[in-house]
């Protein structure tokens, strides 16, 4: 088929949705002096809106999710047979129900401020239920709602097809992934997770695409690079930090995927439509006519406004309820372990040889902020800000950034997800990447000062 077969509609229900799809995902906007995407801008404002009652709110959705779950739990998960979303939602194992409980005794404990100081405080309980969730609410309220705009309209078919010369040899993936890339990177990583973890459930990656695309692509944006950066004292530095940032997430996307346990990972679908999935152009056709004519016929598929609401609303009930008690119990317990023990000072012991070996200064000091960003990608900034050598500094901001998986959002959000990955994945992929860029930092670090 050719895209002059198609009707003038279906051209349009293509390059219509998928051009507001790009405008609200991937165009950069500069607003109060960074540079950031209309959903995150959008979110802002909601987020400023409802500034008051936002902590809460998501304590509420919290322990409603909780309470429904133990009731479907108790009552069976038949009684909900009739709707396979609210089915899928609230019949978890039972490792997640008591995630789910923790989530909510957390959530309740910091609103109403009662219980250990290191469970409420405002460096952990207090520092998610009462900012990060904040920002959680906003982005998937948005995020959730317009996703269908990639996802359904023929957007992704396209970049499929252009980038899969690209994507396939260098990172062993599908050309599609591009745009998860995209969108964290100019959006934020949460959005780059939800968009894999759809595109998974519906049949557009593999186990392990969906595993490598979760927790490589799924970069720091922009705008919390931003954050970091200042947070050290190194603002001035932020375009040789980010392109730092860049070469090492560059290097790190190279080898991860051909290392366990991301190469492990099957390669096998979780519906079986996907196993059809052509990356072959046929000869009748060049490489852009062949993904405008795959983008025009998915186009043509979509339904009408009434099924898109009702997906937006599902999937902004899915990351609400499916996520954020799951990013409160986990990132609870991680913060707590990083602000209240010594945990992760006794593990970044075994890295003080290495820093020393690539004569980074303050290595004592350095070695304390090394894993604490598993907890929390901020934190390493944080512990790190008080360090003398500016070197240091440069080189702790950058790899924070890199090691990408941090408990409190993008490893929550990948437990709470449909991403085939677990806890201990998800830690030895942590490791790894600070193994595999921290030389890369240090080396380009040293040229730079």
């Amino acid at each position: 088929m050719k895209a002059g077969d198609f009707s003038p509609l279906s051209h349009l229900k293509f390059i219509i949705p998928s051009l507001l799809g790009i405008i609200l995902f991937m165009v950069p906007f500069s607003s109060d002096g960074s540079v950031t995407i209309l959903i995150a801008i959008l979110a802002g404002w909601v987020e400023e809106g409802l500034a008051d009652q936002l902590s809460f709110i998501m304590m509420l959705i919290i322990s409603i999710t909780a309470i429904i779950t133990l009731l479907v739990k108790i009552a069976g998960p038949e009684k909900l047979d009739r709707t396979p979303f609210f089915q899928s939602l609230f019949n978890v194992p039972w490792v997640w129900v008591a995630i789910r409980v923790l989530g909510m005794v957390f959530a309740i404990m910091v609103y109403f401020q009662v219980g250990p100081e290191a469970i409420i405080s405002d460096v952990t309980g207090g520092l998610l239920l009462d900012s990060l969730l904040h920002v959680l609410f906003a982005v998937f309220l948005f995020a959730g709602l317009f996703l269908p705009l990639l996802l359904n309209f023929g957007l992704l078919e396209m970049f499929g097809v252009l980038l899969t010369k690209v994507m396939r040899p260098l990172f062993r993936l599908p050309g599609r992934s591009s745009i998860d890339s995209l969108a964290s990177w100019l959006g934020d990583g949460t959005i780059g997770v939800l968009l894999t973890s759809k595109q998974y459930e519906e049949g557009y990656y593999t186990k392990r695409e969906a595993a490598v695309i979760g927790t490589t692509f799924s970069v720091v944006s922009i705008t919390f690079s931003i954050v970091v950066i200042e947070e050290v004292g190194l603002g001035h530095m932020f375009i040789p930090f980010y392109l730092t940032v860049a070469a090492a997430g560059l290097v790190a996307a190279l080898i991860m995927p051909r290392i366990p346990p991301l190469s492990r990972k099957a390669d096998t679908y979780v519906t079986e439509e996907a196993d059809d999935i052509e990356e072959e152009i046929p000869d009748e056709h060049n490489t852009f006519s062949y993904a405008y004519t795959q983008a025009v016929e998915r186009g043509s598929r979509a339904s009408g406004p009434g099924k898109f609401f009702k997906e937006g609303g599902q999937n902004i009930l899915d990351m609400w309820m499916g996520v954020a008690p799951i990013v409160m119990a986990l990132g609870t317990i991680a913060l707590v372990l990083a602000e209240f023990t010594p945990v992760f000072s006794w593990l970044g012991y075994p890295f003080i040889p290495l820093l020393e070996l690539l004569q980074i200064e303050e290595a004592q000091a350095a070695s304390e902020t090394i894993l604490v960003g598993f907890a929390d990608m901020f934190l390493p900034a944080i512990i790190g800000s008080g360090i003398e050598s500016e070197m240091t500094r440069f080189i702790i901001a950058s790899l924070s950034v890199t090691q990408l998986i941090y408990m409190s959002e993008v490893g929550g959000l990948l437990l709470g997800s449909k991403v085939p990955v677990n806890l201990k994945d998800l830690f030895i992929i942590f490791l790894l990447r600070t193994i595999i860029t921290l030389p890369v930092i240090a080396l380009i670090a040293h040229l730079i000062f």
